[in-house]
């Protein structure tokens, strides 16, 4: 699974989202994201990806943001 598959996955679970309507320009809290949405999608990457998102991480404001971040942190094996 990469990253804007386990977005569109979180999003059609806890908010019903429509995969389609999960593209990198869509913004966030357009799609229903508040700051404990976004805690519950960072700790599931963590989760899933055996990585470790850094606390001082700029929440990202669009699909496309946070695809860019995750990614990286994934790469670098993220920041322990």
């Amino acid at each position: 699974m990469n990253s804007i598959a386990l977005i569109r996955e979180f999003l059609d679970e806890r908010l019903g989202v429509a995969s389609e309507k999960v593209v990198p320009d869509a913004l966030l809290v357009d799609l229903g994201v508040d700051s404990l949405m976004m805690l519950e999608l960072m700790f599931a990457f963590e989760d899933r990806f055996g990585i470790k998102v850094p606390s001082d991480l700029e929440n990202p404001k669009s699909v496309g943001d946070m695809v860019t971040a995750m990614d990286g942190l994934i790469a670098a094996g993220g920041v322990h």
